[in-house]
């Protein structure tokens, strides 16, 4: 079977998705079974085919911003497993030094700006990312990543409004996993394609098959383009699923095992390891290496956030207010 992608493109994602599936797995045992990670935790399992290949149609500077299910995409933004791991401890060594937890990671060195928990805060906070880069004279494209619940939420209409009105260089990607919490787009909702509340806006928008990174790829790199010439933001809703509840407590009442076991039919990292196979792009001992090296990666994840310590009592305070006039005037 030909593909228009290479053998590396292919091994890059089939590491980067078993990486962000193995870590959400060992974070969840080590909340449930361990008691070590607290507060709320929104796992990415399902949907690491959007990660994997919005990686490949941005370059590294590229702002990436997203809501509170954050790791996977902390985790493809080359975020430290290890800080990644530390913060769900709530340990200094943490990529938001603790003070984050699982809602809340940051890292400016890699230019992924959270992490939000209000619902729908990110995409004003996105283009305003977007307006930074343009008012800089970058060619840099920020990707704002907001929920399907967060669709109808005000702000996304008056952001979608100045971001047309003013061509920012912004991607809107609604990761659409169908529930909001626990409530389905039919119950809240008129309009049942995200897709086209771009078309109030005569914004480009597309529909995209989130669980391959094939279509997730090509459909950012399209919208990556326009937006780097100066033709402004797109709308991509990607068509995704998450096999775990809204959250860790999620008794997922609101829908069936049938159909949990049908999207897992679907499994985008078993689509990309049976396109690899199927290619002969790695035999089964370089997969099997791959697989033993991700482990360790995410072992040691553990060893380093039990090891780490814990935030100083001096620490509180800081960071919530800067401690000097804002600089409003930038040379």
């Amino acid at each position: 079977m030909a593909t228009k992608f290479s053998k590396e493109t292919y091994l890059y994602w089939y590491e980067l998705m078993q990486l962000i599936r193995q870590f959400e797995l060992k974070a969840e045992e080590m909340y449930k079974m361990a008691g070590k990670i607290r507060g709320f935790f929104h796992a990415y399992v399902g949907q690491e085919a959007i990660a994997a290949g919005c990686m490949t149609a941005t370059r590294s500077e590229d702002p990436f911003i997203t809501a509170y299910r954050d790791h996977g995409l902390a985790l493809a933004k080359g975020v430290s497993p290890n800080a990644c791991m530390a913060e769900l401890y709530g340990k200094a060594t943490g990529c938001a030094k603790g003070k984050g937890g699982s809602m809340h990671f940051f890292s400016k060195e890699h230019s992924f700006f959270g992490g939000h928990g209000i619902v729908g805060a990110q995409i004003g906070t996105g283009a305003g990312l977007a307006f930074a880069e343009q008012y800089k004279g970058t060619d840099n494209v920020v990707l704002c990543f907001f929920g399907d619940g967060a669709a109808r939420q005000g702000i996304l209409h008056e952001t979608f409004n100045l971001a047309m009105l003013w061509k920012l260089p912004v991607i809107f990607i609604c990761e659409n996993n169908h529930y909001a919490m626990g409530t389905s787009i039919e119950r809240t909702s008129n309009v049942h394609d995200i897709y086209k509340l771009a078309d109030a806006y005569e914004m480009p928008g597309d529909k995209v098959d989130g669980m391959t990174p094939e279509a997730v790829h090509d459909a950012v790199a399209r919208a990556v383009k326009r937006a780097r010439e100066g033709g402004g933001p797109t709308l991509l809703e990607m068509k995704t699923y998450r096999y775990k509840g809204h959250s860790i407590s999620d008794p997922q009442k609101y829908r069936t095992k049938e159909e949990v076991e049908e999207y897992k039919e679907k499994d985008p990292l078993a689509i990309v390891l049976d396109t690899i196979q199927t290619n002969a792009f790695a035999t089964d001992e370089e997969l099997a290496a791959i697989d033993s090296r991700i482990a360790a990666v995410v072992e040691e994840t553990v060893r380093f956030a039990e090891e780490s310590p814990w935030p100083d009592d001096s620490e509180v305070l800081k960071d919530v207010y800067i401690d000097q006039d804002y600089p409003f005037i930038v040379d």
